[in-house]
């Protein structure tokens, strides 16, 4: 596995190395002693599965707020995705900064977000599946979303007009 930090600090972008011969390939997705030695720390608390019917889809911004922040590691099973983590602490030297990058079934890329980053994605193709594993378990009176079109935030997102949910589309402005 490759691990390439992104321009928000503690973000990575987690290349599988796949291993390929005539019956097809194999990749490790998930190992706990390649995360500890490039010093991400995660104790996998739940995984979760979003599916997502029609292009365009939109998820997002959520995260965790105190005393219950979480981690996550991201990664499109099939399909494929615009995602975007923008940076929500504080004291941080990229504070409301974001990144983008696409995750698709085929190109063995995961991404790995600290606490306090928001976390939202596009599908680009119908029938996309989205798998996260989580650091934290869900606490719903931590639950926060950052409005997906906030202006502060200038996200690019590849769909003008997305298929949202009414609490995705109505989080509060920054």
């Amino acid at each position: 596995m490759k691990f390439i930090e992104q321009n928000i600090p503690g973000v990575y972008l987690i290349e599988m190395e796949p291993f390929k011969d005539e019956r097809g390939s194999f990749a490790r997705q998930f190992c706990l002693k390649e995360l500890q030695h490039n010093g991400l720390e995660f104790s996998m608390c739940q995984c979760n599965l979003s599916g997502n019917t029609h292009k365009g889809t939109l998820r997002g911004l959520h995260y965790q707020k105190d005393p219950f922040p979480e981690i996550k590691i991201v990664s499109c099973l099939r399909g494929r995705i615009f995602d975007v983590v923008v940076d929500l602490r504080p004291n941080s030297p990229t504070y409301l900064k974001h990144i983008t990058t696409e995750l698709t079934e085929g190109n063995n890329k995961l991404l790995y977000i600290p606490p306090m980053c928001a976390h939202g994605f596009q599908t680009l193709e119908n029938d996309s599946t989205v798998y996260y594993q989580l650091g934290e378990f869900f606490h719903p009176e931590t639950y926060a979303g950052v409005r997906w079109n906030d202006p502060k935030l200038g996200i690019n997102w590849p769909i003008k007009n997305p298929i949202i949910n009414e609490r995705d589309n109505n989080y509060a402005l920054l």
